[in-house]
């Protein structure tokens, strides 16, 4: 389309992760898998932590809210990466890359504050044992859940709104697998400084501010166990910490590297950026029932007795 002395952009073409094609399908086979996996793992979780009331618990709560949230997550960037694979024309509307950054945003942000929600449920659960069920009760955590909804939106409205005021004139190749903000910044022909500012501090806002206050909440989580006497309690207490830590530290290490390093300059998408984006999008939300599942036996015992009645019932 052209206005005035320009050609307006109305699609973008996005270069993926390789522009070799004898490892396109290689590529497809290995991301299938993945999101699969994904779909599957997420399923479960939510499946599971529903019908067993030994799950009804905030912690679970949480968790299904993570596994719903991941699974939209990994939706919003891996079928049309999947389709690009197999395309010769590697394409997305202008519309289509737009709805994709505005829902990767939000999911993202959403993530942020909803690990810091079960990072204060952990906290609650060791460091205040007999006020829990006071504290966590079932309205705190609809509440809680919701403000990171809301977070996540807030941080997506701004980011996206003052993206959508840039002018793309011409330059449309996107070097990256889908729709990110730092990658379609620099394909505007106007002045992106104040958007990459504003990116760098919802970032502070979205990322690192969660991210400093769940170490805060762990500092107390680990003084208090410290100060439990039996060695049992204390391996006990630290097992319920450990796959909520390697899933914060999987999640925040990633959306760090890219977000954080560039600051206002100017923003160059390199192979590790693709690969760091790649992790925290596509293999996090793969890896995070996983590590719920391989870690928690409330989790394998649950999934053991609703496979042993359904097996049952089958039978019957």
């Amino acid at each position: 389309m052209v206005t005035g002395n320009f050609t307006t952009v109305v699609e973008f073409i996005l270069l993926g992760l390789t522009s070799r094609q004898d490892l396109q399908i290689l590529l497809f086979i290995v991301f299938l898998t993945c999101y699969i996996v994904s779909l599957i793992g997420n399923i479960v979780i939510i499946w599971i932590s529903s019908t067993n009331p030994r799950l009804h618990t905030p912690m679970y709560f949480f968790l299904r809210n993570l596994s719903f949230l991941d699974i939209w997550y990994t939706s919003c960037v891996v079928p049309k990466m999947l389709n690009n694979f197999l395309s010769v024309k590697k394409t997305i509307t202008y519309i289509g890359c737009v709805t994709q950054m505005f829902i990767h945003i939000t999911l993202g942000g959403t993530e942020c504050y909803l690990l810091l929600s079960m990072a204060y449920d952990r906290y609650v659960a060791i460091c205040n044992p007999l006020h829990y069920s006071n504290i966590m009760h079932p309205t705190f955590c609809i509440r809680m859940a919701a403000a990171s909804w809301f977070a996540g939106i807030v941080d997506s409205v701004v980011n996206t709104v003052y993206t959508l005021q840039l002018p793309f004139c011409g330059a449309n190749v996107v070097d990256h697998f889908f729709c990110e903000v730092p990658t379609l910044l620099e394909l505007a022909c106007a002045d992106t400084s104040l958007n990459k500012t504003v990116l760098f501090f919802w970032a502070i806002v979205i990322a690192v501010i969660p991210f400093f206050v769940i170490l805060i909440t762990y500092v107390n989580i680990i003084s208090s166990i410290m100060k439990i006497r039996t060695t049992t309690g204390r391996r006990k207490a630290f097992s319920t910490c450990a796959s909520h830590v390697i899933v914060v530290a999987l999640f925040y290490g990633t959306v760090f590297f890219i977000y954080l390093r560039p600051g206002p300059g100017k923003i160059h998408v390199s192979s590790q950026d693709k690969m760091a984006t790649l992790f925290y999008s596509v293999i996090t939300p793969m890896l995070n029932p996983l590590i719920y599942t391989l870690r928690n036996k409330d989790v394998k015992l649950a999934l053991i007795e609703t496979t042993r009645k359904k097996i049952v019932l089958w039978h019957k």
